[in-house]
């Protein structure tokens, strides 16, 4: 069947999968996050950039609720994901970070064993009929993660032995295993070497075939290397927004410049 033009031209457009509008974040009197407004894609990496302490990872932390944990911590404006409001008040935040999984700057597997690292999640959201649907959630997972050839002939061996590279894809793996649709990233490889970062990247690559995935970086090497979409905060405002070529290229801001730039930072 022919395809008009128009028709092309909206399956090239991605869907939003995030919208964010005039958000703000306070810790008691500290106004942290400042009225941002950004639209995250589906199926593509979003790179938040910034200097330390310019509220990526605060804001990153706004879009599983996560913020929700911290007593001091006030969220106000508008984040829907699919068009829902995430922080409506009939919003399950335990069955949403199933939907929004997160990984951590330091690779945090659980004290157990690898198998149970990744059927943890599926268990508790009643993902598994049976055990032998357990087992194909956690294979499935683990080759997600780029590890199962690495750990498939030691699933029950502790998580926590792995090397650390290892762990953080072990970590991502068990983000993947309840099926989320959107993947945060706060800085995932600043504990790793070069060696286990460049293996991460190479994942984080095969995994916007599936997901909406949002990494926090302080490299701005690895924010050009991974994303397609990049956003630069600075002192609690969204600077800029834009296609990573463009960012780093040609940026439309003077503070953006500065900071690619290395005069601020």
């Amino acid at each position: 069947m022919y395809d008009s033009p128009k028709a092309e031209a909206k399956l090239d457009q991605k869907e939003i999968k995030i919208a964010a509008e005039g958000v703000q974040v306070f810790y008691g009197d500290t106004h942290a996050i400042k009225d941002v407004n950004v639209q995250i894609e589906d199926k593509t990496v979003t790179a938040f950039i910034g200097p330390s302490g310019c509220g990526k990872s605060t804001f990153l932390r706004c879009l599983n609720r996560m913020n929700d944990t911290i007593d001091s911590c006030r969220v106000e404006g508008n984040i829907r994901l699919d068009g829902e409001d995430i922080y409506d008040k009939r919003v399950d935040p335990v069955q949403l970070r199933a939907k929004v999984g997160m990984v951590f700057q330091k690779p945090n597997p659980f004290p157990k064993s690898i198998y149970d690292n990744i059927a943890y999640g599926p268990r508790i959201h009643g993902l598994a009929k049976n055990k032998a649907d357990l087992d194909d959630i956690v294979e499935r997972a683990l080759k997600r993660g780029a590890i199962w050839n690495e750990v498939k002939d030691r699933l029950h061996a502790p998580g926590t032995g792995l090397s650390g590279g290892q762990q953080q894809r072990l970590c991502i793996a068990r983000a993947v295993a309840t099926e989320p649709e959107v993947l945060l990233m706060d800085e995932p490889c600043s504990a790793l070497d070069p060696i286990a970062t460049g293996q991460v990247e190479e994942l984080i690559d095969e995994l916007r075939e599936n997901y909406s995935v949002v990494i926090v970086t302080h490299s701005m090497q690895q924010a050009a290397r991974v994303s397609q979409k990049t956003a630069f905060f600075h002192l609690g405002n969204l600077v800029e927004y834009g296609e990573t070529g463009q960012i780093f290229t040609k940026p439309q801001d003077p503070r953006t410049e500065s900071y690619i730039t290395g005069r601020i930072g």
